[in-house]
């Protein structure tokens, strides 16, 4: 990991990282224990790449109070990473995750008096169906949501922030769209859904994403900084790549990453979403499984405007994103490669084991 100014050395502490085996948890984890952090995961499951780097892991659930608790009971400091996202789904489980699990992080911290807690919400907490172009942490919250998820974190982010005023020390980070090697959520599903992807709306509508490294490395900005400057506790912090591109662009530019042809059909935003409120009917209706291709939470976030102004995070907390989108896709593609690869000897390797008679590599039930 590149040690910049603002990642330096500093005296070792003990850090619970909720999620830690997610992809933004993972790499923060990663950058703590670089620098000598003695770390704590509290996830689902048990990680061996974690347990490699030498991690405690505390496996269980984020909405059991009295387990949470026990993850917070050594934490210095605690970044609250570990979500559910998405945008279809059962309202309980949303809740359950995102906002009980924020309340059980907060009352663990205030109990164990853990010096500062760094929040990962959403700039979707804000979105509210129109172009919101060079907005700041001014933004009001809408009236209304289309999906459980931004209507979640902006619950839980309200509390982190009345967490502030009762003496915890916090900051909240909305990154948006992040992206990169080991990305289990939204290069995947550009890449798995390729060939029946649709470009919604006209094409231009510029939009912030982040690359996984500068995510990582702004969180840790963001607690040290608080360490410094209590004044900064109860903030809200946009963060990007200071770089807003054509959603679509964005789009192919990770489809050429992974060997895959451009986006080549097209329609509107009104189509997309009547379709989408036709599926989200039919889904719940009948309760089928799975989630709808289009909703109208996506029509809207697929053909609108949204970057941010970043200049409180440059200010307060010192962030400039290292990794540019160039360089970002350049190390995406290199990933993705490798993962082929790896994809291929493990399919050929399966092929020989079967014409052999033997077992070819153990898979996930």
């Amino acid at each position: 990991m590149k040690n910049n100014g603002s990642l330096k050395a500093k005296s070792p502490e003990s850090v619970l990282v909720t999620g830690g085996g997610g992809f933004l948890g993972g790499a923060i984890v990663k950058r703590l224990k670089g620098r000598g952090d003695h770390v704590i995961s509290f996830s689902r499951h048990f990680y061996p790449e974690l347990e490699e780097m030498g991690v405690e892991q505390i496996q269980g659930d984020i909405g059991d109070a009295a387990a949470v608790e026990q993850a917070c009971r050594r934490a210095d400091l605690v970044f609250h990473v570990a979500a559910k996202p998405g945008i279809w789904g059962e309202y309980e489980t949303y809740y359950r995750t995102n906002v009980l699990g924020t309340r059980n992080v907060i009352d663990a911290c205030k109990q164990h008096h853990v010096s500062r807690l760094v929040y990962t919400s959403s700039p979707s907490v804000v979105f509210d169906g129109t172009d919101m172009e060079g907005v700041d942490e001014s933004v009001p919250y809408p009236e209304k949501y289309l999906a459980h998820y931004p209507k979640t974190k902006a619950m839980a982010e309200q509390m982190v922030t009345g967490a502030a005023a009762e003496g915890v020390k916090t900051i909240i980070l909305r990154p948006h769209l992040i992206w990169g090697p080991k990305d289990n959520h939204l290069v995947p599903r550009i890449v798995e859904h390729a060939k029946r992807l649709v470009r919604v709306g006209n094409g231009r509508n510029l939009v912030d994403t982040i690359f996984i490294d500068n995510a990582a490395d702004v969180h840790i900005q963001a607690a040290d900084k608080l360490e410094q400057d209590h004044r900064l506790s109860g903030r809200v912090y946009f963060i990007s790549q200071d770089d807003p591109v054509p959603l679509w662009d964005m789009v192919n530019n990770i489809l050429g990453a992974a060997g895959l042809f451009p986006v080549q059909r097209s329609m509107s935003r009104n189509t997309a979403w009547m379709i989408g409120a036709a599926l989200e009917y039919v889904f719940r209706t009948f309760k089928l499984p799975g989630e709808p291709r289009m909703t109208r939470f996506l029509a809207n976030e697929l053909s609108t405007a949204h970057w941010f102004d970043i200049s409180a995070a440059k200010k307060d907390l010192g962030y400039k994103p290292e990794i540019s989108i160039k360089e970002g896709l350049s190390r995406l593609e290199r990933w993705l490669q490798r993962q082929q690869e790896s994809g291929n000897k493990d399919q050929r390797s399966e092929v020989r084991g079967r014409r052999s008679g033997k077992r070819g590599p153990k898979s996930e039930d």
